[in-house]
């Protein structure tokens, strides 16, 4: 939730640091910078997350994967839109890269429906989720750049933690993790008293 956050942060300084850029303004170097400092902190934050999920809860495995994918995606996105690198086949404004970003997003979110299948109140978090992730494609609409979806994403997955963590501590929600006391079940009777 941490590093969603950060990206969030991320984008709001992107978006301030278009609409300001300068190549020789320090108020733009400082913008650059504080946009990395976001950046790697928030990848920092978001591998940890994975880490911890990927060594603590078992199977789900192409939840993992894709989560996983998912980080490395973003952090090339991430970097490209901050235009350290340019390369000609990268449109940041391309309505195919909207569409395909946003699927691929909702498709990751999908997968945490693993998490705890049956469970009505995790269905609705995940679809409220993916839903917001779709909306990212808006901006493109709009004739901003891909760090809109970037951003939308960011408060999409930020949600979705805060509200998967309070599923947890609810105890709505339950998810097998290594560690887990096994639940054994004691019967007794009376039967053979006698």
């Amino acid at each position: 939730m941490i590093g969603n956050l950060m990206f969030l942060a991320f984008s709001v300084i992107c978006l301030i640091y278009y609409k300001i850029y300068s190549p020789d303004s320090a108020i733009s170097k400082i913008l650059e910078i504080s946009a990395y400092a976001c950046e790697f902190g928030g990848f920092a934050m978001l591998l940890w997350g994975d880490w911890l999920v990927s060594s603590s809860i078992r199977f789900r495995n192409i939840m993992k994967l894709f989560f996983s994918l998912y980080i490395a995606l973003e952090s090339v996105m991430m970097i490209l839109e901050l235009n350290s690198y340019k390369f000609d086949f990268y449109k940041p404004y391309s309505l195919v890269l909207a569409i395909t970003h946003a699927v691929v997003s909702g498709l990751v979110c999908l997968t945490f429906l693993q998490l705890d299948p049956d469970n009505k109140k995790l269905e609705i978090t995940v679809i409220l989720c993916t839903a917001i992730i779709f909306v990212g494609m808006l901006g493109n609409i709009m004739g901003l750049r891909i760090y809109f979806s970037i951003m939308i994403n960011a408060i999409a997955y930020a949600v979705l933690f805060y509200l998967l963590r309070r599923l947890v501590l609810r105890d709505e929600m339950e998810v097998d993790c290594h560690g887990d006391r096994a639940r054994v079940a004691e019967y007794k009777s009376t039967f053979f008293d006698e």
